[in-house]
């Protein structure tokens, strides 16, 4: 019995030295950047397959104060995605005003490094339990983004960019208000900072966008679909039976009547200019409405568009801001929308604007903002609530002539690119491959 105790023991010893031996080959065949992810207690991380422009791609989700500044906050679990090339390469860190899905960035592709794309609080799967809507403001997001830069400090150290596209591109602006010091450089595409929740600016834009001709023929085209409502409200009732959209936070009318306003807006935020595309009284009813139906707001004011970024609401209405509508050139054929947007505010709430948070913005970028590059396009209307530079930073705001919400670097022509590359390999301290 005692010398089959003793091989018991003896194979048992055999076995765990097997096995810690191959556990520590597995320790060894890891990354050295898996590694330190997993070691991390307050990260949870998922590996993704690798691709073409990236050696390993990771899911995490950190775990955030909902409550940056009390220490007895409870926590949640904020979703970013981690695109790792080189640790001796820069970061370029996607702050995103919403959820996130992940694919190479502008910024990536152009510097050849590593890229982190961030979910913005309160969308998504970065959404706080107990859900308390008062901890959704431009500070605590900045605190989320700045605590995960730090934390993936620890391993990268190089240079670190922040980017962000509309309402990402004002998050990173936020971030850097707050906390100037994280990052070297920030691109921020076609970003507003507005000033109230019916920004005039908006108005004075959409009057004054493009060519008088090609304004007039928006708004015949908005006025047509308003005169044909005997025509064309069958069209969109019938469209969101197809499409599986109601209408009941709006109401099918006002809904229909809102996506003529909206059309305006949503045409020069999006269009490539080219204004002869747009139909006349010569098309047919179903080729009008196709245009319409494309290039309006027929699934913005649908219930599943406005619950799904009700957070997003939540701020234009707090501090973000936002826009109306002008009513009074089509005032002879409206029945039921007024301009104002009240229904996009969630839960009912009383909400209550904060001027001070975008003034304070605003102020802080004319006077101290320095390396952005803030890209715009010339026929975006949130061009007309971007930042204004004074001159006081090294800055660069650059606008694309008929450019729209897509406007990017690339949009640009060689000799406007080469401005924005030179000051990237002034900031960076890199080389840029033209």
């Amino acid at each position: 019995m005692k010398l089959l105790r003793t091989l018991s023991v003896f194979f048992l010893l055999i076995i765990i030295s097997i096995s810690c031996t191959s556990l520590k080959e597995v320790n060894k065949q890891e990354s050295k950047l898996y590694q330190w992810l997993i070691s991390q207690s307050d990260l949870t991380v998922k590996k993704l397959e690798p691709n073409e422009m990236f050696n390993e791609i990771y899911e995490i989700y950190i775990e955030q104060p909902v409550d940056h500044f009390n220490p007895n906050s409870p926590k949640f679990k904020q979703q970013f995605f981690l695109s790792h090339k080189d640790e001796d390469l820069p970061v370029v860190a996607e702050l995103d005003g919403y959820a996130v899905n992940n694919r190479p960035n502008e910024l990536s592709r152009l510097l050849g490094c590593n890229q982190i794309i961030v979910e913005h609080r309160y969308f998504g799967e970065s959404v706080p339990e107990p859900f308390d809507w008062k901890y959704l403001d431009i500070r605590q997001a900045a605190a989320d983004h700045h605590r995960i830069i730090q934390k993936l400090k620890e391993f990268y150290k190089d240079k670190w960019i922040t980017t962000g596209i509309s309402k990402g591109g004002s998050t990173v602006i936020f971030h850097k208000r707050f906390y100037p010091d994280d990052v070297d450089a920030t691109v921020a595409y076609v970003a507003p900072v507005n000033r109230s929740p019916e920004d005039q600016r908006v108005y004075e834009w959409l009057k004054n966008v493009s060519t008088e001709e090609c304004r007039k023929k928006v708004h015949d085209f908005q006025e047509m679909i308003l005169k044909k409502r005997d025509v064309f409200f069958p069209m969109f009732l019938q469209n969101a039976e197809k499409e599986s959209l109601s209408y009941n936070i709006v109401g099918n009318e006002k809904a229909f009547e809102y996506s003529v306003l909206e059309y305006s807006f949503a045409y020069w935020q999006w269009s490539d200019g080219d204004c002869s595309k747009i139909p006349d009284s010569t098309f047919s009813n179903e080729e009008i409405f196709e245009h319409f139906r494309k290039n309006s707001g027929v699934d913005y004011f649908s219930d599943k568009d406005i619950t799904s970024i009700y957070p997003f609401f939540y701020q234009c209405y707090t501090e973000y801001g936002y826009y109306c509508y002008e009513t009074e050139p089509f005032k002879q054929y409206l029945k039921f929308a007024d301009g104002h947007t009240p229904f996009f505010i969630p839960d009912k709430l009383q909400l209550k604007f904060n001027p001070e948070s975008m003034k304070d913005i605003s102020q802080w970028i004319e006077n101290e903002g320095n390396n952005f590059i803030f890209i715009y396009g010339g026929n975006d209307p949130w061009t007309s609530t971007g930042v204004c530079l004074t001159g006081k930073t090294n800055s660069l705001k650059m606008v694309l002539p008929n450019g729209s919400h897509r406007t990017r670097i690339k949009s640009f022509p060689e000799k406007e690119r080469e401005l924005i590359y030179n000051k990237f390999e002034e900031w960076l301290d890199i080389r840029i491959k033209r």
